[in-house]
């Protein structure tokens, strides 16, 4: 049975009962949802993109909202994969392969693996041989898998922008051994603009449009001999990313000696909400490293206002951040565009802080800035 077949009301009944297995922690009952749709017909790639990533999708937005917790994110994702693992081993999707190789990896440090998962599975369904990494692959054993077996192109996923540097080494390498590179994940941006910054072959938003981008074709790229990130990006010839990332620790450092001077409430802090908050504050320095790297104010204030939301859902002060502002834009004063981007990220926190104050009430028993990340 085709999507186009599939009535609307069907994909939802669908999405809402693997939505209540996943959030349940019933991976019995999540792969029930998914087997019985085939045996009904449904097609594989169906389930794969109209049910599968819909709920997977739904599972981010809960979290971010705060209506799921971190352990609860966690389980849903880990039974998604298994139940994707299911459908791939029905008997009724098995696809002798009949077109090129295709090597689809996370990039380094990079684990969020079901978009990278689905691809492979999508591509795998369409005819093609696929070589799945997964999360996580660094770069060096990427070129030595293509090295060993070949493919006709690299699918690089990724999802956190803080991964860009890493993918842009990815990309470069691949390139260097005569090997396409189609970059796709939320970390490339809206409309792929990051991978296409970044030297990417090709780019496509979701699994089914990266199928039919490389069943098009992907023109195999000329080796630049001597080629480096520079060539794309000129402005990393200032130092600023390469100084501020290697100074992280130190920044971290004086933010934390002097935040409770500018926010007196850190002073109460635990020493595990401090242990917290000096993780959160280098992801926001992470963040800011990138921005630098890209050249790009709004991929750092969208990770500010992203992150305001998400303090804001769990009733922690986002006016938090401003203090972590302020002492980083001290400290970087003599970095102009470190300094731009700190100018630009308050301004865009304080018309979010702006209405009636902005005050969500107290806080819980988190650091201020413990809810930046699910990993915190």
């Amino acid at each position: 049975m085709s999507t186009d077949i599939l009535a609307a009301p069907e994909v939802r009944g669908l999405q809402d009962r693997l939505w209540t297995a996943m959030t349940d922690r019933d991976e019995h009952a999540a792969a029930a949802v998914v087997l019985t749709a085939l045996d009904g017909g449904i097609d594989a790639e169906t389930v794969l993109m109209d049910v599968i990533a819909p709920v997977q999708t739904r599972v981010g937005t809960e979290w971010a909202a705060n209506r799921l917790s971190v352990a609860q994110e966690h389980a849903a994702s880990a039974i998604a994969e298994r139940v994707i693992g299911a459908l791939a081993h029905h008997p009724a999707v098995r696809t002798t392969p009949r077109l090129g190789r295709v090597t689809v990896a996370c990039v380094d440090q990079e684990w969020h693996v079901l978009p990278a998962r689905l691809l492979a599975e999508v591509l795998s369904l369409r005819g093609w041989q696929v070589d799945f990494l997964g999360a996580q692959v660094p770069t060096p054993h990427l070129i030595g898998h293509l090295h060993n077996n070949g493919a006709d192109v690299v699918a690089l996923s990724s999802s956190i922008p803080t991964r860009l540097p890493t993918a842009h080494a990815a990309i470069t390498a691949c390139q260097a051994v005569g090997v396409p590179v189609l970059a796709g994940g939320a970390a490339f941006g809206p409309e792929g603009r990051y991978a296409h910054r970044l030297g990417a072959d090709a780019w496509a938003p979701d699994a089914r449009s990266a199928a039919r981008r490389i069943a098009d074709g992907i023109p195999v790229p000329v080796p630049a001999a001597g080629r480096q990130q520079i060539d794309d990006l000129p402005h990393l010839g200032d130092q600023e990313y390469t100084l501020v990332v290697r100074s992280r620790t130190q920044l971290v450092r004086e933010v934390l000696a002097k935040l409770e001077s500018r926010f007196p409430e850190a002073a109460a802090y635990t020493e595990q909400q401090r242990e917290h908050t000096a993780q959160d504050i280098a992801h926001i320095v992470e963040y800011l490293g990138v921005a630098l790297y890209m050249d790009d104010d709004e991929l750092f204030t969208g990770f500010l206002t992203w992150t305001a939301g998400i303090l804001d859902a769990r009733r922690v002060p986002a006016a938090s951040l401003r203090p972590v502002l302020d002492v980083l834009g001290t400290e970087l004063k003599d970095f102009p565009r470190s300094t731009r981007l700190l100018d630009e990220a308050r301004t865009v926190l304080d018309a979010f802080l702006a209405p009636a104050g902005h005050n969500p009430g107290a806080s819980d028993d988190r650091s201020a800035l413990s809810a930046l990340h699910p990993g915190s």
